[in-house]
């Protein structure tokens, strides 16, 4: 697993615990160093490691050794060397942690485990049984319990857990706003139901900014320092990437771009849903979509997903449709481009995410027409469904192995 973002993604629940001893504090530096080496490397050497970490090797020996004991890493083999001698060869146990990661839509669920070196070892994805935070939680429990089962494994050897959800998280009341889509997670305390799934150290994400992860880690965006991935579906988000790292902003509302005013009329007087729902989702959300198509007299469509194949299929008030939503899109970028100037933006989502051939020429051309600049490159991404998913794991993987190694430190400290 590459931690090439691992500076993209900021664990704030995570804490790492000092040692009270100086030497100790030196003693677990130095395996965090030889631990992170491990990691990156795939398999490594005390040789090798000593010669990437400047750490003499009676060092590196102790570290290795003390590591080993506390099962983080694993003996696999030998390397031949100089003059026939052969070292040692160290990899990181993957049993030594897990991560679990659930992307919570308003339709699915979408779960996946995978150990402490990247592997999904179990995933599951079936229809959202959220209508009350309860049901939810019981769904997704269950769900947790499945997974565990199918890798060997129980709840309770889950490292850390990682929710990726609609809305904003208030940390300090423990409850989840601009989530119109779950409700009952806006009362306090409610996430706190969250914790019980597995017992482990958890943490909620944007579910926008946990698929700029995804991308910034597997997909488009990968060597690109300013992006934005924008997600259009039952709801509208944004995830932003400046400078390779993860902004949230000051609440951790940035990228809440569904209340952009950006639609007809007045968002206050002309669109009372608008006030609930954001008046630019309420124009370009897939049941937007759906609603458009209808007030322009297309008949059977019950999905945004049947508006976009009859407009494929040349439908006339599926294509105006498909205008307007066009329209919608590019002047929301417009604001966009001219706040944040990114590389590259990224479409997903629901509608996003399969309406390629329809909108990215389009809309690059209508982003052309409204922007100063040469527009950025707008490109549909590549994770799919799977882009929150992604984006959960490779944050929790991050933070899973500081954890591992912290839990370690009394034993590895001795």
């Amino acid at each position: 697993m590459s931690d090439l973002y691992e500076g993209l993604w900021q664990p704030e629940d995570v804490q790492i615990s000092a040692t009270a001893s100086s030497t100790a504090v030196l003693r677990v530096m130095n395996e965090r160093a030889v631990f992170a080496e491990v990691f990156r490397l795939g398999k490594a050497s005390r040789p090798e490691l000593a010669g990437i970490t400047g750490l003499s090797k009676p060092t590196v020996a102790v570290a290795l050794n003390n590591l080993e004991e506390a099962g983080l890493l694993r003996q696999v083999g030998l390397r031949a060397g100089p003059a026939g001698r052969s070292a040692l060869l160290y990899e990181v146990r993957p049993e030594a942690g897990y991560v679990l990661a659930v992307d919570i839509g308003r339709k699915f669920v979408r779960t996946a485990l995978a150990d402490l070196v990247g592997d999904i070892v179990a995933r599951k994805e079936e229809p959202s049984r959220g209508a009350r935070n309860r049901d939810l939680v019981a769904q997704l429990t269950r769900l947790a319990d499945e997974l565990a089962g199918t890798a060997g494994i129980t709840r309770a050897d889950i490292t850390l857990a990682v929710f990726g959800t609609p809305g904003i998280h208030d940390k300090a009341n423990g409850s989840l706003h601009l989530a119109p889509n779950l409700p009952g997670w806006e009362r306090r305390n409610s996430l706190a139901r969250l914790g019980d799934i597995t017992g482990a150290t958890y943490v909620v994400e944007n579910d926008a900014d946990l698929a700029a992860v995804g991308e910034a880690t597997y997909g488009l965006g990968r060597g690109v320092r300013h992006f934005v991935y924008v997600s259009i579906g039952t709801g509208m988000g944004m995830g932003i990437v400046i400078d390779g790292k993860l902004y949230r902003g000051f609440r951790g509302a940035a990228g809440e771009i569904g209340y952009l005013p950006v639609g007809d009329g007045d968002p206050l007087l002309d669109a009372p849903e608008s006030r609930k729902r954001g008046m630019f989702e309420s124009v370009a959300s897939a049941d937007a979509v759906v609603a458009t198509s209808q007030r322009l007299g297309m008949t059977g469509a019950a999905t945004a997903k049947d508006v976009l194949d009859a407009a494929r299929a040349g439908d006339p008030a599926a294509l105006r449709t498909v205008e307007l939503e066009i329209d919608h899109l590019g002047r929301a970028l417009a604001g966009v481009v001219a706040v944040l100037d990114p590389e590259l933006v990224v479409l997903g989502g629901g509608v996003g995410g399969h309406a390629g051939d329809l909108l990215t020429g389009p809309l690059l051309d209508r982003l052309g027409d409204l922007v100063a600049l040469h527009p950025p490159r707008i490109e549909v991404s590549t994770l799919g469904n799977d882009a929150v998913l992604l984006g959960a794991l490779a944050s929790g993987l991050t933070a899973a192995r500081d954890l591992v190694l912290d839990r370690a430190a009394p034993a590895t400290t001795r």
